[in-house]
This record gives C-alpha cells, sequence and structure tokens, in this order.
C-alpha cells in the first residue's frame, strides 16, 4: 500500500469515465458500509449559511405582486411602465399574481416600483 501515493490515486480516479466512477464509489460504499450522499448535505447546508449573512446587509430587493386590487386596469398599465411588458404579458403577470415583478434591484429602484403599483390599486411587497 506505500507504494501508491494519494496523487496517483488521484490520476486514475480522474482519468475514469463518469459511469467507472459510478460503480467505482458503489463498490466503495459497499465494502466500507458508508453512503457518499452524506457529504453532498453538507455542500447544501454551506450556502444556506452564507444566505444568513447576506441577509443583514441586503443590497438586492425583489419586488412582488401580491394582488391586483380593486383597479385591475390601472395595475396592468403600472406593470407595463415598470416591467416594459406588453399589454398581453402585463396581464398574465397580473392574473398569476402573487408574483415577482422585478428581482434584484436596488432599494431605490424596488420602492419606486412598489409605489406606483400602490398607487394604482395593488398589493405590493419589497423582499
Amino acid at each position: 500500500m506505500a507504494d501508491i501515493t494519494k496523487e496517483q490515486v488521484v490520476e486514475f480516479i480522474g482519468n475514469m469515465t463518469v459511469l467507472q466512477l459510478s460503480e467505482f464509489i458503489k463498490e466503495l460504499e459497499d465494502v466500507f458500509g458508508v453512503e457518499a450522499a452524506a457529504p453532498a448535505a453538507a455542500v447544501i447546508a454551506a450556502p444556506a449559511a452564507d444566505g444568513a449573512a447576506e441577509a443583514d446587509e441586503q443590497t438586492e430587493f425583489d419586488v412582488v405582486l401580491k394582488g391586483a386590487g380593486g383597479n385591475k386596469i390601472a395595475v396592468i398599465k403600472a406593470v407595463r411602465a415598470i416591467t416594459g411588458l406588453g399589454l398581453k404579458e402585463a396581464k398574465a403577470l397580473v392574473d398569476e399574481a402573487p408574483k415577482a415583478l422585478k428581482e434584484g434591484v436596488s432599494k431605490d429602484e424596488a420602492d419606486e416600483a412598489a409605489k406606483q403599483l400602490e398607487e394604482a390599486g395593488a398589493e405590493v411587497e419589497v423582499k
């Protein structure tokens, strides 16, 4: 065993096809009684921790249309003005509420869009 280095093992695995690697992993799982999916859960959990840190200093906001309110036509016009969509697309977006209108915009842009929509009679949420 001392004759084989880690680098040689990594090089050997690197030259395997995906199918060969999959079979190799299954064989290692059987031999050692472990499951390779467990580390993947740690990888998935890591971005969630990063997202929590970003929430403290939010710089990008989403404008979500929660409902059209009483004046649907005015809301459709406001959606068209904000998004640049055509009449059919804006109407579909209003009909599908709750729906995100703008994503990843600045605080000022999100507030301005929310103000326009609220003036038109829509229910809006800035996240």
